[in-house]
């Protein structure tokens, strides 16, 4: 009887020693997470926000440096900040959501919402668009962008800069990632729904997931807590002026760290589209030679210490952005910066491998 008693006793020591050991270690990565921040982000330079969440529940949120220089407010976790290609998970969210509704098919061709695109004889559909294997002319890539940078262009007008350009390779072959093909799809969904994108997006989307800081970026309207963006050559300036219309269903909208949270956990949760379609967005597909891609539907596919990852990354004028789920260990992280200058795409990465040590 003592004997069991003490194997028990012995027991729940080893238990509390474990999780003491566990602790300190999950503390001594948040100080190191911390630190990283802190020396790439100082309190006298653009800023940057970041999210950490494990098993669905926030560990981690702070704000560094600043969001205004000129006024030198600093960075707040809710300011609002442009997050680039990131918006391309809500374009292909989206698209998954029309196709559960029977309003299109991933096999569809281009050519089926845009009648007069020259396709020259090759096979375009939404599923080459959404895995960037179509081999369009990324139109980022076209000289003369900076004659249209400033004007406001509606989206067929933009689709019309570039669509004339030769084909980078054959719909299929390749993997090559393109601007071009999420813009095209951002058309298709106007097209079938008979609504603006931006619409869209802030109904079915923004609206049911109560991501209330979100929308679509404007340039002119007010927008609480809006961070500012900056460039740098020798010193810090102001962010290119451009229209972003330019960015459109690729790049065009706006959020927090908070409402990127919501928006992981929408995707993990399956409250937009079932678990099925779901794994449509998730999966590595492979080109004509089935060689894999490492690219889904709207996000990267790759890993981190053997660990899979859903990641991408975005940069547009005076922002850039960097979002990593590993879904094995239920580990997201996400950073938004407000200076094209300090990219938090390698630091993510980074603090989402220290954060699978806790």
């Amino acid at each position: 009887m003592k004997k069991a008693v003490y194997l028990k006793y012995l027991l729940l020591i080893v238990t509390v020693l474990s999780l003491n050991s566990q602790s300190i270690c999950y503390a001594q990565n948040l100080t190191k997470i911390d630190s990283l921040l802190q020396e790439k982000y100082p309190d006298n330079a653009p800023g940057a926000t970041f999210l950490i969440s494990k098993n669905g529940s926030v560990i981690y949120k702070k704000a560094f440096g600043l969001a205004n220089l000129e006024l030198n407010v600093p960075m707040k976790t809710d300011n609002v900040i442009k997050i680039g290609s990131l918006t391309k998970q809500f374009t292909a969210i989206s698209i998954l959501m029309l196709v559960e509704k029977g309003k299109l098919n991933l096999d569809d061709e281009i050519t089926k919402f845009i009648p007069d695109y020259p396709t020259n004889g090759n096979k375009i559909t939404i599923h080459h668009l959404l895995t960037h294997t179509s081999g369009i002319k990324d139109y980022t890539k076209v000289k003369g962008l900076n004659s249209i940078s400033q004007k406001d262009l509606t989206p067929l007008e933009l689709i019309e800069f570039s669509k004339n350009e030769p084909i980078d390779f054959v719909p299929g072959e390749k993997y090559k990632y393109n601007n071009s093909g999420y813009v095209i799809l951002g058309y298709i969904i106007e097209k079938v729904t008979g609504q603006p994108y931006a619409n869209f997006v802030e109904k079915q989307i923004f609206n049911k997931l109560k991501m209330t800081a979100s929308q679509y970026a404007s340039q002119r309207e007010v927008i609480q807590n809006r961070a500012s963006g900056y460039q740098k050559n020798d010193s810090y300036i102001n962010r290119m002026n451009f229209s972003l219309t330019l960015a459109y269903s690729g790049g065009g909208l706006m959020s927090t760290v908070d409402d990127m949270f919501k928006w992981q956990e929408a995707i993990k949760n399956n409250l937009l589209i079932s678990k099925e379609t779901t794994e449509k967005a998730f999966t590595n597909y492979t080109l004509n030679n089935g060689e894999h891609t490492n690219y889904g539907y709207g996000w990267h596919i790759k890993t981190i210490n053997n660990n899979r990852t859903f990641e991408h990354g975005g940069a547009v004028f005076g922002f850039k952005s960097m979002g990593v789920y590993l879904p094995d260990l239920d580990i997201y992280v996400i950073g938004l910066t407000n200076c094209l200058c300090n990219s938090p795409t390698k630091l993510t990465r980074k603090i989402a491998e220290l954060a699978s040590k806790n």
